[in-house]
């Protein structure tokens, strides 16, 4: 059990609370005018990243609405292949850009030298936020899974299919392994110095995990993702992690038990009750409702709402979302779901 004060460390360590800790994934952004008003200030969105005044007040500004339980680091998971040199922009529209790597003169170009220097800003972020932040909010870092990152340095975009990542996967094993092997060794060098900064828990967004087969699966997101937890576990012992292997289907079991992780991030489809019987036992369960219910908002959110809680909120449990908040979203509908959840009874 944890000695924290604050309900979402709470829930990691094991405790069941009435009601649950809750926060969102995408708490801050586009659908709220705030968060607009100050990305318009910082000119692009990884200027609004490397601004760490700005990146402060946008992860703030929903704590401030709705009073979360948790603050997560306002940044991007291409921060890590930028840092390592490969030139990463936004497309309004488009989303990133990056000049793909297809081979290993590509792959050469990149490195961990004035890796911490390109990232010095994210962790003064992190740092400022520890300040800010209310005391019982707990400070989240992040970052992105390496297969995931992985996709969009292969890529050079994002993608629904990743033929050119799988391709190399498949028929230049040794070098999709040495990019593999440099993002494991980046993300660790970066979620230990985001600890140092303030960050309590870890959590690792493994949005593209439902993209492979159970070989590659269990090569490529557990294999990784099992070799973060335990270096966090052996260097920064104490701090919790949160994997997300989004459309992981039935691998989920198989991913909480191997990878060890405290907590793990359910999409929304997870079934409720396979969730409470299969992975609760193991670890504490985030999630699951449909970032779309929330923009419906009225009675199916309510019931949205209401099933997650009776379904999961029997067991270790963090309310959230699926995936992250979509920018359509009415802020008022956010009011509603925080008030919901705050005051239910079990």
């Amino acid at each position: 059990m944890s000695n924290s004060t604050k309900p979402f460390l709470r829930a990691l360590s094991g405790e069941i609370l009435t009601p649950p800790p809750f926060w969102l994934m995408r708490q801050a952004g586009r659908y709220l005018p705030e968060y607009r008003a100050t990305r318009t200030e910082a000119g692009s969105f990884l200027d609004l990243c490397y601004t760490p005044d700005l990146a402060v007040e946008v992860t703030l500004q929903p704590l401030r609405r709705y009073g979360f339980d948790a603050a997560i680091l306002f940044s991007d998971i291409l921060v890590v292949p930028d840092a390592l040199g490969q030139k990463v922009s936004f497309k309004e529209g488009e989303g990133p850009v990056l000049p793909p790597i297809r081979s290993a003169a590509d792959l050469d170009r990149l490195n961990l030298s004035g890796f911490h220097e390109h990232l010095a800003p994210v962790y003064a972020t992190m740092a400022g936020l520890s300040k800010a932040i209310p005391a019982t909010t707990a400070l989240i870092g992040f970052a992105g899974a390496p297969w995931t990152v992985a996709t969009y340095m292969v890529e050079g975009s994002g993608s629904k299919d990743f033929p050119n990542a799988k391709g190399m996967m498949f028929s230049q094993p040794e070098l999709f392994a040495r990019l593999m092997a440099l993002l494991t060794q980046a993300t660790g060098d970066y979620l230990i110095r985001q600890i140092d900064n303030g960050a309590e828990v870890i959590q690792i967004f493994d949005t593209w995990a439902g993209a492979l087969p159970e070989l590659e699966f269990d090569k490529w997101v557990i294999a990784p993702t099992r070799a973060l937890v335990e270096r966090i576990r052996a260097e920064r012992p104490g701090v919790p992690v949160i994997g997300f292997p989004r459309g992981a289907g039935v691998l989920y079991k198989r991913y909480v038990l191997e990878t060890k992780v405290d907590g793990v991030s359910i999409d929304s489809s997870v079934p409720l009750d396979w969730a409470a019987a299969e992975l609760q036992p193991h670890c504490t369960v985030q999630g699951n409702l449909d970032p779309l219910l929330l923009v419906a908002g009225g009675e199916a959110l309510d019931a949205g709402i209401d099933r997650v809680l009776s379904k999961l909120g029997k067991g270790r449990f963090i309310f959230n979302l699926g995936h992250g908040i979509v920018p359509p979203t009415p802020p008022e509908n956010v009011a509603r779901l925080a008030e919901r959840v705050k005051n239910w009874k079990g």
